[in-house]
This record gives structure tokens, sequence and C-alpha cells, in this order.
């Protein structure tokens, strides 16, 4: 995006020439998402936006817009009874926005950053993204479109079905109901129409499989989707990328599972009461939710404190790159693995799948998990001095705000005001701030043609 501005000879009257004026892709990014969280604000703020009299208050619609257009899901007003048909709408929209829009921007910084780089520098991205480094900006938005179009349209039928031959809803109702819930699983949103998310549904493998599908689909990104539609039985093609989004995305859903069914089996306010399939039923969904998602079929806030730090570390993590989850993302974690792992074993370089991974995408993989973690901590220290809450529920609930993932102990309605404004903060700054950091570290490689001599600095 540039702005030029007319140039003359320099004279009487005249101007000196000046340059274009030309937007960081990052700044266009932050732009973008920020002006749609004024205008989903403003929309909300409307008294046809609200079920009651009046009309919301500013941070009520703030936060409201701000949590669905980053599609992270934390309210601070239940969302089926206080907000209007209208504001469901406009939510809805806003949600759908907010994930095409995550998608789109991730996937075209990945392109641009391929076609910044030299010619040998640009097959090898085109190696590592595969289905970004040879595409163009046309493709990469249908392909988004398409891809969000088949999954919400697949996970809308399945659940507006169930809800008219198992809960007898009417037609039209069922139909927004598997709408609403279809496009806020696979956007990772996490918002649902009733005061008890999915509870209700604990017993249910038809509304639960349903929405976790459509949450694994979303989570895993544009790239990694376009990739195994096209490879899908020929693993030994996917890119580098692929497979350690796939492997890891495999490995922590399995010990999310874990956790929550160790943690919480003999639990009487969470898996207690059920029978064996419901318990598995209850773990896999619930160990799969705080991959950014949201939704929960048992009481958050009656889970144990290791389910809740369990929960906190899968919440950071995140999903893939390039899609509607959140966090550090599984790529910079699974690197960040390596990296530790290399040094351990001594070893010049970090390879994984027999691929070396470039010193450069270790360095951003260190920096955008360092810049995330002094957010995180210097947030949870401002909520444990001002929230009234314990360090828990504090970490609890920054860490899901920051990486977007939208479940709750139950403290978020009653936070005072200068602490939901703050969530909102870490929601909008976790929504676009790894993407933009990211493309800017990586826009910022350049060569350079000398090296300082090499010191040695004690480390441990």
């Amino acid at each position: 995006m540039a702005v030029t501005r007319a140039s003359g000879p320099v004279g009487a009257g005249r101007r000196l020439p000046q340059m274009p004026v030309t937007l960081h892709p990052a700044q266009v990014i932050v732009a973008g998402f920020a002006a749609a969280v004024l205008l989903g604000t403003a929309l909300l703020s409307l008294p046809v936006a609200r079920a009651g009299r009046g009309s919301a208050t500013l941070v009520e619609a703030l936060f409201t817009a701000t949590s669905a257009v980053s599609v992270t899901g934390l309210v601070v007003v239940d969302t089926g009874s206080y907000w209007s048909p209208f504001g469901h709408a406009v939510i809805l929209g806003l949600i759908q926005l907010g994930g095409f829009g995550i998608m789109t921007s991730a996937s075209l910084a990945g392109l641009l950053i391929s076609r910044r780089l030299g010619l040998r520098q640009r097959l090898t991205a085109a190696t590592e993204m595969h289905s970004l480094g040879l595409g163009d900006v046309r493709r990469v938005v249908v392909g988004v479109a398409r891809v969000s179009a088949v999954v919400e349209g697949a996970a809308t039928l399945l659940l507006a079905l169930r809800f008219v031959t198992a809960y007898d809803e009417p037609p039209l109702r069922a139909a927004w109901l598997g709408l609403f819930h279809a496009v806020s699983a696979f956007n990772n949103a996490g918002f649902a129409l009733w005061d008890d998310s999915l509870v209700r549904f604990v017993h249910d493998p038809v509304v639960l499989g349903s929405v976790l599908v459509a949450v694994v689909l979303g989570g895993l990104g544009f790239p990694v989707l376009l990739e195994l539609r096209r490879e899908l039985r020929r693993p030994d093609r996917w890119s580098l990328h692929t497979r350690i989004t796939v492997l890891g995305t495999a490995l922590l859903l399995a010990a999310g599972t874990a956790l929550v069914l160790a943690s919480e089996w003999t639990n009487p306010r969470t898996l207690g009461p059920l029978d064996t399939p419901g318990k598995l039923l209850a773990g896999v969904f619930s160990g799969a939710m705080p991959r950014t998602a949201g939704f929960n079929s048992l009481d958050v806030a009656a889970m144990t404190e290791a389910t809740w730090f369990g929960s906190t570390v899968l919440m950071f993590i995140g999903g893939g790159s390039a899609s509607t989850a959140g966090g550090i993302k599984v790529s910079t974690a699974v690197v960040l693995a390596l990296i530790v792992a290399a040094e351990v074993r001594g070893r010049p370089d970090v390879r994984a799948f027999h691929r070396r991974i470039p010193t450069s995408t270790q360095r951003q993989a260190v920096a955008v998990t360092v810049v995330a973690g002094a957010a995180v901590l210097l947030a949870t220290l401002y909520f444990t001095a001002t929230a009234g809450s314990t360090l828990s529920r504090s970490l609890f609930e920054v860490v899901s705000a920051f990486g977007t993932v939208g479940l709750s102990t139950g403290i978020t309605d009653a936070l005072p005001t200068g602490d939901q404004v703050v969530l909102v903060l870490l929601m909008f700054t976790g929504r676009v701030g790894p993407v933009t950091l990211a493309t800017a570290l990586a826009l910022r490689r350049r060569e350079v043609l000398y090296r300082y001599p090499q010191e040695r600095v004690v480390i441990g």
C-alpha cells in the first residue's frame, strides 16, 4: 500500500519531491484488525444489538467485538441471552471476518516473505512453505474461502440435522444454531449461544465430534490443509512445515487428552459422574479445546489445578501457523524442542525429517516465544495485584486471552473494568502479535558482508 504525493520542480510555490510512503505489511495487518474491532464495537453499541432495554456499555461492546474479531471467545456478558439476533449476527460476522482475515493475512505474509528473498533463498522458502512460495494472491484468497466454506458447510449440516432430530429444534432455529457454532468452531472462536457453552452436550458424540473436527481443521492452517488435500496419501511428499504441524498437533492432542483423563477421572464435579465412554469423549474434547478453541463440555472452574496448569501450557502453544488458532504456534514450539535436542546431542545443525532448519528460523522462534512469554508474565503480575484472584486463575485467564483461546475459570465478568481492558489488549496483541512479529523479523532479513570476531559467553 503506497501513498504518493505530487511533486514538481523546485521553485516559488513548489515543494521538494517526496518519496512514496509505503506501509509495512505488519502495519497493514494491525490496521485491518483494529478497523474491524472499531466497526464491531460501533455495531454492538447500537440498542438493536442488545436483547434487553438500552444499549451495551462501551466496555461490553469493545470486549465482545475484540473477542470475536480475534476469535477468542472470552465474554463479559452471556452471548445467548444478552445480545439480540442482530447482535448474534454481528458477532458471527466478526468471527468470520477475523478468522478469514487471519488465515489470509498470514498466508499472504508467507507468500510475500518468499518473494522478497533472493533467488536461492526463494527456492529454499518455496521448498519449506511449498503451497505458498509458488502461488499468487488470488489463489491464496480463493483457497482460504473454499476451505472455510467446505468445512463450515459440512459442520453446519451435521449440527443442524442433530439439533432437529435429537433436540426437537425447529428447522430454521436448528439451521441457525448449526451455522453459528460451525463458524465459531472452524475459526477456533469458542462462542456459544448457551450459557454453559457445550456442557449440556457432554454425552453427545455427534455435536462434540462435529465441533472437534472443525476446530482441529481450523487449527492446522491453510497451507497445511491445502497440501493435505493434494498429497494426503503421499506423506513422503509433504513439506517440512506440514510434517511438523501434523506431528506436533497429534502429539499435543494426545497429551491434552491424557492430561484431562488423568487429572479429572475421579473428580466428582467433572468426569467422575460419567461412564467410561462418556469420560473418554469428554476427555478427548476437553483435551483438544485448549488448542485455542474455547468451547467446554466440562465446568472449567471445577477442574483441578493440574488440569489448569497443563491447559495453560497448551493454550500458550496454540495451533498451526496461518490458522485461526492463536498461541506461539505448534511449529514454533517444535523448532524450540529441536533446538534443545540438537544442543543436548551436540549436533552442529538443527534437523528434522532429513532437513536442516535455518538459523534465521530458529532465531525467529526464540524471539516470538520470548516476547510472548514476557507479555504473559507482565500481565499475570498485573492481574495478581489488581484482580484479587489466585496466581493459577490469573495465569489461566491471561494466557487464555493472549492465546485467543476463550476458556475461563469463571472470573472474566467479575473483573474490574481496568482488568477487562487489559484482557482486550491481550486478545488483540495475541491475535496480531505473533503474525506481525514473525513477518517483520522475516522481512528485515538482509545480507551482511562482514562478520565480527567470535567469542563465547559462559552459559549456565
